[in-house]
């Protein structure tokens, strides 16, 4: 049995794993005031050319989206999010918890678009409402598709006029940027006031690297860290494998990788329907209950939604460890299916 349902069902790549042996002795700094934290920041500000970023490393996604936002809005402020963003789905109401209300719209193909944001500004009128302070979006989105540069420029400029924050969640931020025509690293600097790029979803044990650009928001941001238990105290485990990440293009390679067995399977299922128009390493193709069922014999994935009667739609995920002979083989079960 294989699982397409997720992209971090592995441990990490050999890579990170090869240098957190190497270091297991050394004694470090904790908080992520350590050497290598340092060192995978340095790499970083190299990469995206500014050396006036602050960087830091948390432990999960919804940690640093809930200590970023917290962080970020005042109590009477909200953030504005597609309605299928991670924050608005799978965070178990953390922003809420924190007291910040999500303003949200139906997504287009995953995406949340500038008419959207316009509409939720233009409804919230005074103070007896809450105020939009942040647009939230992620890069891939939830349904594997990208934004564009064009797209994020446009959204940037957007939240500039209308003076709200711009904050990317880059969970599987690697997937995009090994793909043409979406922001480098260093068009998001310029582009947003906060992203982060992720780790979990991308090779790692675990950790994620917060990137603040706007000033307004870097300050006592570890207190945020702390309060909110985002703070790892061995936090040279994070600074390792960021520094292998940003280290010889690893993080591109590993979104190529993924992305390129992605295709495999896009390329398998071409004859069905997709949900949504995705180039990342999600897909999420429409198929018949029956070929569900066979391909459940050998294949765990994630069930998203009922089209009709006889079609549901499903997600498939690859990763960093995800073989070539592995999709091909599910590919070929399809085939026998559409074959018998």
């Amino acid at each position: 049995m294989y699982s397409f349902t997720n992209d971090y069902s592995e441990g990490a790549h050999p890579k990170i794993m090869e240098a957190l042996l190497k270091t297991n002795y050394e004694q470090c700094e904790g908080y992520g005031l350590d050497k290598y934290c340092l060192e995978a920041t340095n790499i970083l500000k190299k990469i995206v050319e500014n050396n006036n970023i602050d960087v830091h490393y948390l432990v999960g996604g919804t940690q640093t989206n809930a200590t970023f936002i917290s962080s970020a809005l005042k109590p009477y402020q909200a953030v504005i999010a597609a309605d299928c963003g991670h924050i608005n789905v799978h965070e178990t109401g953390a922003i809420e918890a924190a007291g910040h209300k999500i303003l949200t719209r139906v997504h287009k193909n995953g995406k949340l678009l500038p008419e959207m944001i316009k509409e939720i500004i233009d409804e919230h009128i005074d103070e007896h409402m809450v105020q939009p302070k942040m647009v939230y979006i992620s890069q891939t989105t939830e349904y594997g598709s990208v934004y564009t540069l064009d797209e994020i420029k446009e959204i940037s400029q957007l939240c500039k006029d209308k003076n709200l924050y711009l904050f990317v969640d880059g969970a599987r931020l690697g997937s995009a940027l090994a793909l043409e025509g979406t922001p480098t690293l260093k068009d998001l600097v310029k582009y947003s006031d906060a992203f982060y790029i992720g780790g979990t979803k991308m090779g790692a044990l675990c950790g994620e690297c917060l990137v603040i650009i706007n000033d307004k928001l870097k300050t006592d941001f570890r207190y945020s860290m702390k309060q909110q238990g985002a703070m790892l105290a061995k936090g040279r485990l994070l600074g390792i494998q960021f520094k292998e990440l940003f280290s010889n293009d690893l993080y591109l390679e590993i979104g190529k990788h993924e992305n390129a067995m992605a295709d495999i399977l896009r390329d398998g299922l071409k004859d069905f329907e997709m949900y949504v128009d995705s180039l990342s390493n999600q897909i999420f193709p429409i198929l018949p209950k029956a070929l569900i069922e066979y391909l459940k014999q050998d294949y765990s994935f994630i069930i998203m939604k009922q089209i009709d009667m006889n079609h549901y739609c499903i997600r498939l995920v690859t990763s960093w460890a995800t073989q070539k002979k592995t999709v091909e083989s599910f590919v070929k079960k399809v085939k026998e299916f559409i074959n018998k």
